[in-house]
């Protein structure tokens, strides 16, 4: 472990104060208060061994982020926007939020004008979690995401006008429309896929990172510090591969780290109600890794957590597991009418909207102007207006296209002896509707 984290403070998680509900009574975290009352805690990264102790020590201890931020001031007579964020910094993650918040918010529209068809799920409310994290990657990393896929792919650097074709089935997409809303990939930007199923990327992901580390260790290749997120959310972690792939990740040291995007609700079923033990962050020490928990709606408390648990991968520490408390602000998908949550509590957190929250922490400490926010809003509407009228103009996938990616030797059965797809044939799909 680093002399800089073993150096620090430690921190016993603080005690959750919850009203009738069920909910934390404060969800608000200043990053200069230790006596929040946010689920779990907001704590920096430390590695403990785990020792027997009695059951009233039993939570791994762990690093605040309010102390870091606290150390860093006593070392420096600078602002704290200083400390966290450079204006050029500042002004990448404001631009991408506002690209991830119009795009999904430009998808509900393309959804309800016919021009999507299966199930949309949005990201609106958790894009301080996607910024946060990639933001900080190379584009060697890769990642890893869920059916809540779209805004990943963007931060990752895949071009609205791909992401958007994409969603509209056309062969201009990143998947050449085969993919569609819950499968973005792009081999270009290591994008690995988004998965339909819940836990289906966590694997994937975990092989990803042991493919670095095989490239490092046994290749010899020395500049082959490649990192994996893989992205998740708190539904996924009562699935038998979140436990497998945590367990292999930590044997191995695997360059990873774990984002679980806990929004609270797995589909409609309340997080609270669904596990044994609501503080997944918890269930890093289990496995000798690091467990943390942040506010996932503020984007630089996600991004001080990030950056330490990036680092330790890339240096051949390890993986780190990473609990982001989010919410989002739409229905589970867009057939979702979204009548199971709280009305108030739903009010709650939109009063926390992260885009918002980083707009006034730059203004109020000078790190852009109004004006200079205002021309990255009127951009990121040409950007979003240019991917939908490039989306509506791309032509369909040819028949041809049909049966590629399906076997493994398309020649045995996708391609006729003339050199062309069986599908191209007339007569090849005669007699299926029978069928």
């Amino acid at each position: 472990m680093s002399s800089a984290l073993s150096a620090m403070k430690i921190l016993q998680p603080l005690p959750v104060s919850t009203t009738a509900t069920g909910f934390p009574e404060n969800t608000l975290l200043d990053p200069l208060r230790s006596n929040s009352s946010f689920l779990g805690s907001t704590h920096k990264l430390r590695f403990n061994s785990l020792k027997p102790s009695s059951s009233s020590q039993r939570r791994s201890a762990v690093v605040a982020v309010s102390d870091v931020v606290k150390e860093k001031k006593l070392k420096s007579n600078s602002s704290l926007a200083d400390l966290l964020i450079t204006k050029e910094e500042g002004l990448e993650l404001y631009e991408d939020m506002v690209l991830g918040r119009a795009f999904e918010d430009m998808c509900a529209q393309m959804y309800y004008r016919g021009k999507m068809f299966g199930f949309v799920h949005l990201y609106n409310g958790q894009e301080a979690v996607s910024t946060g994290f990639i933001k900080l990657l190379k584009k060697e990393d890769s990642v890893c995401s869920t059916y809540r896929d779209h805004v990943h792919a963007l931060s990752k650097g895949v071009p609205a006008s791909a992401v958007m074709s994409e969603l509209f089935g056309k062969a201009t997409g990143c998947c050449r429309g085969q993919g569609g809303s819950m499968h973005m990939f792009s081999k270009e930007h290591n994008l690995l896929g988004g998965f339909a199923f819940i836990g289906e990327g966590i694997p994937v992901a975990t092989g990803a990172a042991f493919t670095s580390k095989y490239r490092r260790e046994v290749l010899k290749e020395a500049d082959c510090d490649h990192v994996t997120l893989a992205f998740f959310g708190d539904g996924t972690c009562n699935n038998g591969q979140f436990f497998e792939c945590l367990n292999m990740a930590a044997l191995w040291k695997l360059p990873i780290v774990f984002v679980v995007e806990n929004n609270l609700w797995a589909i409609g079923m309340s997080h609270l109600r669904a596990t044994s033990d609501p503080e997944i962050w918890k269930k890093g020490p289990a496995f000798g890794m690091p467990g943390v928990h942040v506010d996932g709606m503020d984007v630089l408390k996600v991004r001080e957590v990030a950056k330490e648990a990036i680092s330790r991968a890339r240096r051949g520490e390890g993986p780190t597991l990473v609990e982001c408390e989010t919410y989002r602000f739409r229905g589970h998908s867009l057939a979702d009418p979204d009548e199971l949550r709280d009305p108030a509590e739903k009010a709650r957190y939109a009063a926390r909207d992260p885009i918002i929250a980083l707009k006034k922490y730059m203004t109020a400490n000078n790190l852009a102007s109004e004006a200079e926010l205002m021309a990255i809003e009127k951009k990121i509407d040409e950007v979003i207006e240019g991917a939908v009228e490039f989306a509506d103009a791309s032509p369909l996938p040819p028949r041809s296209q049909l049966l590629e990616n399906v076997f493994a030797d398309p020649k045995g059965f996708g391609i006729g002896p003339d050199g062309k797809y069986r599908c191209e044939d007339p007569k090849f799909t005669e007699g299926t509707a029978q069928v």
